[in-house]
């Protein structure tokens, strides 16, 4: 960007050696050039440089207000995503992620402090990501995150559009994997997303490539596999859910 002042149109600049003063040294209080040098308060940047302000007093703004969302008739049951208490919900969450099925991809067993480390930066935060128990026929049985992967790390990875929305997800209890109730509810939260935030063009996600059956339920769900991703911490396939094709696929 050139920092030269440029002269009225038809009115040359004076040649750098004339002597002509055309700077003015303003003397501005700190206060003020504070505001110059970083964002306002609440100012978040999305995946293409843009800022926009999160009012700090109203968490659910990002998520369309997800603590509201109804529950959605499945084949296996009625689900709904019921957003984690934490006083109320870490020991189970941190029972699941002790299961070596489950911590072998998300990496997370150890004692309760470990959950709650994983859990306090979304419980306490603007409200991008909304970690929530899916809770099947009024039986808790699996671990949601909901997230605006717009405005996630992911978002360097991948071609990002606004408003996309990504989901992790962990099935708790061990009778109830392997049956088809990964792609059963995949589906149910995906369609609960398109719902219910009218602005979100796409559902993805990034399970590990490793991970077969949770490619497989992602494919089973109506989503599609895009691309290969190199993340920090895994090989992941990027998975899509285009609301233009959610009752083709």
């Amino acid at each position: 960007m050139s920092t030269d002042r440029p002269g009225e149109e038809g009115d040359p600049l004076p040649p750098a050696d004339s002597g002509t003063e055309d700077t003015l040294d303003l003397k501005l209080p700190p206060e003020i050039l504070a505001l110059f040098a970083t964002a306002p308060a609440g100012a978040e940047e999305d995946a293409s440089g843009s800022v926009h302000i999160v009012d700090p007093a109203d968490h659910s703004d990002l998520l369309d207000r997800l603590d509201d969302w109804p529950p959605a008739e499945t084949p296996a049951g009625l689900f709904q995503l019921v957003p984690v208490a934490r006083d109320r919900d870490l020991d189970l969450i941190t029972r699941w992620m002790n299961d070596p099925a489950v911590a072998e991809f998300w990496e997370l067993a150890g004692d309760a402090d470990v959950t709650a480390k994983h859990l306090e930066p979304q419980l306490d935060g603007d409200g991008r990501s909304v970690p929530c128990l899916g809770v099947l026929d009024g039986v808790p049985m699996s671990y949601w995150e909901i997230y605006r992967a717009d405005l996630d790390p992911l978002a360097r990875y991948y071609p990002a559009k606004p408003q996309d929305t990504g989901v992790h997800l962990l099935i708790g209890q061990v009778g109830d994997r392997a049956r088809g109730l990964g792609g059963t509810l995949l589906r149910a939260v995906s369609d609960l997303v398109l719902d219910n935030r009218p602005g979100c063009s796409r559902v993805v996600a990034e399970p590990d490539l490793r991970n077969t059956p949770s490619v497989s339920a992602f494919l089973t769900a109506g989503f599609r596999f895009c691309l290969e991703l190199d993340l920090p911490e895994k090989r992941a396939a990027l998975m899509v859910r285009d609301r233009a094709l959610r009752h083709r696929l």
